[in-house]
């Protein structure tokens, strides 16, 4: 494939993927199924909208599955697809580049 071919998946990749959020979803779900709840116990700072905005995305573009379970109450989780799955190099690859190269943001309080 020449760079003409390439350009628009490439584009279509970082337009889902680079969203703020997504990357993360992908990486907590690496570690397998989870509810709604417990995407806010690692990631307290997304809002309930953005974090249902980001999994209806991924879940429309195949990259994970919502399976709802006919209980009182009832039960959603969420998992990786295929594709989804087929991410983990490209997530580790990004952890071991992060370790290597980026800072941690440090938290400022007020004194």
């Amino acid at each position: 494939m020449d760079y003409q071919q390439m350009c628009p998946r490439y584009e279509k990749a970082i337009d889902v993927l680079g969203k703020k959020w997504t990357g993360l979803i992908i990486r907590i779900l690496m570690g397998g199924k989870k509810r709604f709840g417990e995407f806010h116990a690692q990631m307290p700072d997304v809002s309930d909208r953005l974090l249902s905005e980001r999994l209806k995305t991924l879940e429309d573009e195949g990259i994970i599955i919502r399976r709802v379970f006919d209980t009182k109450p009832v039960r959603v989780e969420y998992e990786l697809t295929e594709k989804g799955r087929a991410l983990e190099p490209v997530v580790t690859a990004i952890q071991a580049w992060g370790e290597h190269w980026c800072e941690p943001e440090t938290v400022h309080s007020d004194r």
